[in-house]
């Protein structure tokens, strides 16, 4: 195991889980996907462990991090507190952020909140802005239970799902992404790698965000707990050097959505990464050579 365990409690009394790869005074922190965990960083990790120190975090709810009882904390904002909660715990003051889908909302966040102490920030396959095709589709799978009595069926559920967004992979692919998707429980029966409620927490706080988008453009209240209502407004706080991949079939990033991100921010780097959806595994080629480009110019920089 190339990677070490750890533990720390967020302000609310959850343990979180988080790994740690390599050493050194340059960080790096990989956020996961809405319904991903910190198993999905483990090649990338591993790969960038000579030069850098990585954290990949369990959100709650996710992995080893402990289920919230109150599923209305399922929310990026309680995400990014418990990502600060880690961050100042452990005395890191300047960070690169790698966020997948959510995780990249949260850099947003968290550069809207603190950017002073966010070195750099790659985006994989998330805007401020998100495809509402693509969003129903999560939507349709994001925490609902589906009959899965063995490893065979959580790699066909697997597939089944994701198969889009990763056309043409071998069955070994199909076999590793389920075992980072799945757990056994004490009966050794795979289940979600997560607690099915996040789900409920995105349908339930659908009809919450449409009235706090009426709210905002009153230009009553633009804020909420800290956080931006319209992610537009986070992603203008980012000043730092950002590195946009999308999937060259995405049904989140849209090349539109891309190229206003890149008009309100002209210094902002993108790669697509071709036969992918949402979101690129961090193994491609391409998604490898632009990350190592974009970290080898931050330090010549």
């Amino acid at each position: 195991m190339n990677f070490t365990e750890h533990r720390y409690t967020s302000k609310d009394g959850l343990s979180l889980y988080y790994r740690e790869y390599g050493q050194g005074d340059e960080v790096i922190i990989c956020l996961p996907g809405l319904t991903r965990n910190s198993k999905d960083f483990h090649d990338l990790a591993t790969r960038l462990s000579g030069k850098y120190r990585i954290l990949c975090l369990d959100l709650r709810g996710r992995g080893q991090s402990d289920h919230d009882p109150k599923w209305r904390h399922y929310h990026p904002g309680t995400y990014v507190r418990d990502t600060w909660k880690l961050l100042d715990e452990l005395g890191i003051n300047q960070f690169i952020i790698i966020g997948t889908s959510l995780g990249g909302l949260m850099a947003m966040i968290m550069s809207s909140q603190q950017a002073e102490r966010i070195k750099a920030i790659v985006m994989n396959d998330i805007g401020p802005e998100i495809d509402p095709v693509g969003y129903a589709r999560i939507l349709s799978y994001a925490g609902i239970k589906a009959n899965v009595n063995n490893w065979h069926d959580a790699v066909a559920r697997c597939k089944l799902i994701s198969e889009q967004a990763a056309p043409g992979m071998p069955q070994e692919f199909w076999d590793k992404f389920a075992r980072n998707t799945y757990r056994e429980n004490n009966d050794g029966i795979p289940e979600l790698d997560m607690d099915a409620n996040i789900g409920e927490a995105i349908r339930k706080g659908a009809k919450t965000v449409r009235l706090l988008t009426k709210i905002r453009k009153t230009g009553i209240l633009k804020r909420v707990a800290g956080v931006f209502i319209d992610p537009w407004d986070s992603f203008r706080t980012m000043t730092m050097p950002t590195l946009v991949l999308r999937g060259n079939i995405s049904d989140i990033l849209s090349d539109d959505i891309v190229d206003r991100m890149a008009a309100v921010k002209p210094d902002m780097q993108r790669a697509l990464i071709p036969n992918r959806g949402h979101a690129p595994l961090l193994d491609e080629p391409e998604s490898l050579a632009a990350i190592d480009s974009f970290l080898e110019n931050l330090t010549r920089e």
